[in-house]
């Protein structure tokens, strides 16, 4: 069964989701992250500059296009479309609603800002997940990403 954890009160969402990024990378889990075209373009960028001596690889995968053999072992994938067809056992939603196939996934990490917006739809897909039968964590800021990826 898939596991949920929501990191919430996050102050930084796009500073959390590199540092959770990279510490997912360095446990050798491969990674997706989905999520609205402007946060995966931000996130993309972040990434690039993120840490000045350790690149967190990654790659951004648009809408129609498809992974080729050479990418295909890519450990962390940024998804304009949450079907895209890549190996991951993680998957990262940085955006409003549940991903359609979590269960494709061992574990789905939410990760939800400060803002009243964010919170609330965190709430909402709280709800949803347990409605679809599982059982969200709630891993708060202070916890930081030690908590993260890896349960």
């Amino acid at each position: 069964m898939t596991e949920v954890a929501f990191h919430t009160s996050v102050p930084d969402k796009l500073a959390y989701t590199c540092r959770l990024l990279r510490k997912a990378c360095r446990q050798g889990l491969r990674t997706a992250v989905v999520g609205d075209a402007d946060a995966l373009a931000r996130l993309d960028q972040a990434l690039w500059v993120f840490e000045q001596e350790e690149f967190v690889p990654h790659l951004r995968l648009r809408v129609g296009e498809q992974v080729n053999a050479r990418n295909r072992r890519t450990p962390i994938w940024l998804l304009d479309d949450e079907q895209a067809d890549v190996d991951a056992v993680v998957l990262v939603n940085l955006g409003p609603r549940v991903p359609s196939q979590t269960e494709r996934y061992r574990r789905v990490v939410e990760v939800v800002a400060l803002d009243a917006d964010d919170a609330r739809g965190g709430r909402e897909r709280w709800r949803a997940y347990v409605a679809r039968g599982l059982a969200p964590v709630n891993r708060p800021y202070g916890a930081g990403p030690e908590a993260s990826a890896s349960g």
